[in-house]
């Protein structure tokens, strides 16, 4: 057994754990049972007796359980502080428990001492009092080991470092507010999501996971093999082409939460895997769907109190206007000269040199605006910002513009700097959509890991006819990042993490 943070002293308490297991078993004892008879939570003991007076005494009997993360033993008198899980209200409930030579016997006494150590669940039975120093409690009658910890928890006062906390996030929630408080403030953000939605009259369904063509992003899918039909598949890399089948079928405002995968990087601001919202809805456009994803995140943001967030950047408002900025503006602005949807490539390469934004030769000059834009006007957005009209290259997927052909109807939410989300006004022309997915085909079939290739049944579903939509895609996981200032790793309850060693 290696040591590992939770103290140098592991290998040992470790053992001596699992020589108290082995010895429990020989005397007849059950560290694991399969129940024990527990008669109220560590929070409605609170509820209901928390107004008693310092040293008060009842006779009311309760039976509770919890995880031992205090321990305090003397002669004839020992102290513990048990901790119950989260629940949507309330991140942990701790409540002390007592147990007295005079109430519990000898024997009973001695087995606590012996048996018992932190990170062990355990039921008491006994009294509700309120200690000489005004602690609510339980005077034990009767304990039972409910489950025996074989690893010790870490100390509730000392911090885990960042690599413990992500790896072994159990270890984390045990003794850490910050981790529990996320898991509760994500349920209520994708509860909140859910609601909107559903109050907008969207229908949530589920689409496939594995699919024989990816598509609907531009990104570097996972690969797997179906045994039972021989053929490659892939992990899907976004919601988006089932979903608009979905439409095409009469589904007209529909939306899916789901994990999407790409094989890609891993870092503060990046996951292989991730939790995505997509939703569409028929007559819609960029415009109309932009206004739903304002609401949706103004309503998460209610959920959890965050309309004002404090950020290294300045306080972002989400009270505040949601301007919008076109690409080849913006850019313009930033550099101090007209750059247009004309404007050659030798002329952005210069502008790319001088300001260090590094570039691939190979790529034409729409490519290179929407780098220029990225690195150069994208950090700066700190308050919301729907940047839109971008070059036909960004989105395969989006219509093009109503007033300029140079452009398409697509927009990528900017907060803090970040993108959160994107929104279309999605093709339906499914000529101009054979072409699309053709050319990227071909960039697929050149090497391009990334290029969505063919897929012949969505075509045909557009052939069908679909009305005219918007679309949107938000990450979920940033939107936490978002509202707490933290790095996706934190957001994600079990993060993917490279193997140790």
């Amino acid at each position: 057994m290696s040591e590992d943070e939770f103290g140098s002293d592991v290998p040992e308490q470790t053992r001596v754990r699992h020589e108290k297991r082995a010895r429990l078993l020989e005397q007849g004892k059950q560290p694991y049972p399969v129940s024990v008879p527990r008669t109220h939570s560590l929070r409605q003991v609170r509820d209901q007796w928390g107004q008693l007076e310092t040293g008060e005494e009842t006779q009311d009997r309760v039976g509770v359980t919890g995880r031992v993360v205090f321990v305090r033993n003397t002669g004839k008198l020992c102290f513990a502080t048990l901790q119950e899980g989260l629940t949507q209200d309330s991140s942990v409930s701790r409540l002390q428990v007592m147990l007295s030579l005079a109430e519990v016997g000898e024997e009973s006494l001695a087995a606590w001492k012996a048996d018992v150590d932190l990170g062990d669940f355990v039921f008491v039975e006994g009294r509700v009092i309120s200690s000489r120093r005004g602690e609510l409690s339980v005077m034990a009658s009767d304990w039972q080991l409910a489950s025996k910890a074989l690893r010790p928890m870490p100390t509730l006062h000392k911090e885990l470092s960042d690599e413990t906390r992500v790896r072994q996030r159990y270890a984390d929630l045990t003794v850490r507010e910050a981790a529990r408080d996320m898991v509760r403030n994500r349920a209520a953000v994708t509860r909140s999501i859910r609601e909107t939605l559903h109050t907008q009259g969207f229908v949530e369904i589920e689409t496939p996971v594995l699919q024989l063509v990816h598509g609907g992003a531009h990104a570097r899918p996972f690969n797997t093999h179906l045994n039972a039909f021989d053929i490659g598949m892939t992990l899907r890399i976004a919601l988006e082409l089932f979903l608009k089948r979905a439409v095409v079928g009469g589904v007209e405002q529909v939306y899916e939460l789901g994990k999407i995968f790409r094989n890609e990087g891993s870092d503060h601001t990046h996951s292989p895997e991730f939790t995505m919202l997509e939703f569409y809805q028929a007559w819609g456009d960029q415009r109309t769907v932009a206004e739903l994803t304002r609401k949706i995140i103004v309503d998460a943001a209610d959920a959890v109190g965050m309309r004002q967030i404090e950020s290294p950047m300045g306080t972002i408002d989400l009270d505040g206007e949601w301007a919008w900025l076109s690409v080849y503006p913006g850019l313009s602005a930033k550099l101090g000269e007209e750059i247009t949807p004309q404007t050659d490539l030798p002329t952005l390469i210069k502008y790319a040199d001088a300001n260090g934004v590094e570039y691939d030769p190979a790529w034409g000059a729409q490519k290179l605006v929407m780098e220029l834009f990225g690195e150069l006007v994208e950090p700066d957005l700190i308050q919301p910002t729907f940047v839109c009209d971008y070059p036909p290259i960004a989105q395969p997927l989006a219509r093009p513009h109503r007033d300029d052909p140079n452009l398409i109807e697509a927009w990528d939410l900017i907060i803090g700097g970040v993108e959160r989300g994107t929104g279309f006004s999605e093709l339906i022309d499914p000529v101009i959509q054979r072409d699309r997915l053709h050319q990227q085909s071909l960039e697929a079939a050149k090497g391009d890991p990334e290029a969505m290739q063919l897929d012949e049944d969505f075509l045909a579903a557009l052939e069908f006819g679909a009305p005219p939509m918007g679309g949107v895609g938000l990450g979920i996981d940033r939107l936490l990042a978002l509202f707490y200032g933290v790095g996706l790793r934190e957001t994600v309850l079990f993060p993917l993490l490279k193997p140790e060693g």
